[in-house]
């Protein structure tokens, strides 16, 4: 009824960290980490190296399990699932690593086609024109014969990004797009998967510590410093925080800007 009336209906979270611990012998990374991600949300996590941000992918994948705390992806909480049920879980969600994890004996056009004939649903010919439109997509349809040695840093990322789309996943991680790119090139891929968002509406999570990339996609970011996250909610807010190490941050990037 209250629905009916126009008041908000609640929408679950694709993704939600509830209260998540993860140590490694005596080395806490996540300390009590909450956060969520609504379907069709891009959420970036930010921080400084070793703050727990790429652990918090691997656990989103159930490549890792947290010691406490549970892990909700695709609206299901995976905490306790077995290997093949996170099998179903990978065919929604999907990662581009920050190395690409491309196969460096296929082309660049075997790589993406690589999750298409996996499935087993499509021709050889609709494979082909499938690839050829998300290599199009991503800007590298040129490259399709190369093999991944072949390409700078930047376009294997495209290229993984194209591979990640191939699966139809309904939500892409991205660990540290911009990393050990040029300038030009990370504005680039920032722009990329920014469109893929719109286009696709995908639910997406960054993992970066690249200030302007948070700020270009984030719909909300999660700041983590120490293992804890100190910060949640959009960009406007966070440029309010009273955490000294959010400021430092902020003040960096304008000195980035300035030079």
């Amino acid at each position: 009824m209250l629905a009916a009336m126009g008041s908000p209906v609640a929408i679950s979270p694709y993704i939600e960290f509830k209260h998540v611990y993860k140590a490694f012998g005596d080395r806490v990374i996540l300390d009590d980490v909450s956060f969520d991600v609504l379907p069709g949300e891009m959420v970036c996590i930010l921080g400084r190296s070793g703050v727990g941000k790429s652990v918090s992918l691997h656990n989103i994948m159930g490549f890792l399990k947290p010691d406490q705390g549970r892990v909700i992806v695709a609206c299901q909480d995976i905490t306790d699932y077995t290997e093949a049920q996170l099998q179903d879980i990978r065919k929604k969600v999907t990662m581009v690593f920050q190395n690409g994890a491309l196969f460096d004996s296929l082309s660049v056009g075997e790589n993406v086609a690589f999750p298409l004939r996996e499935k087993g649903e499509l021709s050889e010919e609709q494979i082909f024109q499938v690839v050829d439109g998300l290599l199009e997509m991503v800007g590298v349809k040129e490259m399709r014969d190369l093999l991944p040695s072949d390409l700078s840093t930047g376009m294997k990322r495209s290229v993984a990004i194209a591979r990640a789309l191939s699966a139809q996943p309904e939500c892409v991680l991205y660990d540290e797009p911009t990393t050990m790119v040029d300038p030009m090139m990370g504005n680039l891929l920032g722009d990329l998967i920014a469109r893929l968002k719109l286009q696709l509406h995908l639910t997406s999570v960054v993992v970066t510590h690249d200030m302007r990339l948070a700020k270009k996609l984030a719909d909300r970011i999660v700041f983590l410093h120490e293992g804890r996250a100190i910060f949640f909610g959009p960009y406007k807010e966070m440029e309010n925080s009273n955490e000294p190490i959010v400021h430092e941050f902020l003040e960096l990037d304008e000195l980035k800007l300035e030079a």
